[in-house]
């Protein structure tokens, strides 16, 4: 393992400077420093191998434009929440940093745990275009992803629910009670996850003896055009049932059916997706699929926990859960709604 000696060595400075480089020295300038750094970074140093003998720190990172987690209704306060109740009790140190987009083309993921001396990261709410998720390709520093995958790199793991299992479960609780013209509503499809739904949604179908091509789907980045749009498209196509990539567009969906005239779940059911704490008082209460967020937190530090133990995490998925509600009803053609 490269230590403070070899950076020393390869920049023809002390090994004092680089110390004190590494740990953001006032008297160290900012040009120097950041030359410590990417050389540390280039030739593979990890603050690793310093914790047996000093406070162990880890953080949190939320891609605060992409991600809520600051109260107890936000969609990450709980994953947070889970990650905290593990690691503290345990001895680390915690810090709940919020990054933007600015912060990582200004710094590299690996030069920005340096500067800061954190140990593993657990990442939350990056999108394939946020710079990291390029760094991730071949960092050093271990970081636990929720809801992103990289593949290849051995110090990266991946946790989230089995979102094919939750999609499974939509739509088989749909045919069960006699549906077969089942629609999807997805935000645009710029995430992994997102991606990762959008193709579950047709390999459930596929699995559940259900036909079903591109028309059945739609996504955007607004979330107008989901409802203006192709929400009433599905409709027009005869849809007496649509999945919903997210509960917030679910939600959405719930209103606009009712502005166009529909009746939920008389006319149309809705499910969505992740099981917000909002769900059980939308109007009807929202049929979703859950993924127990404190627990993915806790995956998260155990993941993390093993990929500092030197041990390669690659994925870690908790099952989902379908939480049937009150949007959700056979249509009312069926067998199943004429024996009501």
């Amino acid at each position: 393992m490269t230590t403070i000696q070899d950076i020393a060595d390869k920049l023809g400075i002390t090994k004092g400077t680089v110390s004190k480089a590494l740990n953001g020295a006032p008297d160290i300038s900012e040009t120097l420093q950041k030359q410590v750094l990417e050389t540390a970074v280039e030739m593979g140093y990890t603050r690793l191998r310093r914790y047996k003998n000093t406070a162990k720190k880890l953080c949190v990172l939320v891609q605060k434009d992409n991600i809520q987690y600051e109260e107890p209704h936000h969609f990450a306060y709980d994953i947070v929440m889970g990650f905290r109740q593990m690691a503290e009790p345990a001895g680390y140190l915690v810090d709940v940093v919020p990054i933007d987009m600015n912060l990582q083309r200004r710094l590299s993921y690996d030069v920005f745990m340096l500067q800061n001396n954190y140990a593993v990261s657990f990442i939350l709410g990056l999108s394939l275009n946020d710079p990291w998720m390029h760094d991730f390709q071949t960092s050093h520093t271990p970081a636990v992803l929720y809801d992103n995958q990289i593949l290849s790199n051995s110090s990266i793991a991946y946790v989230g629910v089995d979102n094919s299992e939750g999609m499974d479960l939509a739509v088989a609780h749909l045919k069960k009670m006699g549906h077969r013209k089942i629609g999807y509503l997805s935000g645009a499809l710029g995430s992994h996850i997102l991606q990762v739904r959008h193709r579950a949604f047709f390999q459930a179908m596929h699995h559940n003896g259900i036909d079903v091509d591109s028309s059945y789907a739609g996504s955007s980045y607004y979330l107008t055009v989901c409802m203006e749009k192709h929400l009433p498209r599905l409709l027009d196509m005869g849809c007496t049932a649509v999945i919903c990539s997210q509960d917030t567009i679910a939600n959405a969906a719930l209103m606009q059916c009712e502005q166009l005239g529909y009746s939920v779940p008389n006319d149309v059911s809705i499910i969505g997706f992740d099981d917000l704490p909002i769900c059980p008082y939308t109007s009807p209460p929202l049929t979703t699929i859950r993924q127990d967020r404190t627990e993915i937190g806790k995956c998260a530090y155990y993941a993390a926990s093993s990929l500092m133990s030197g041990i390669s995490i690659g994925t870690v998925l908790l099952h989902a859960q379908l939480m049937v509600r009150n949007s959700t009803a056979p249509p009312l053609n069926s067998k199943s709604r004429q024996a009501l």
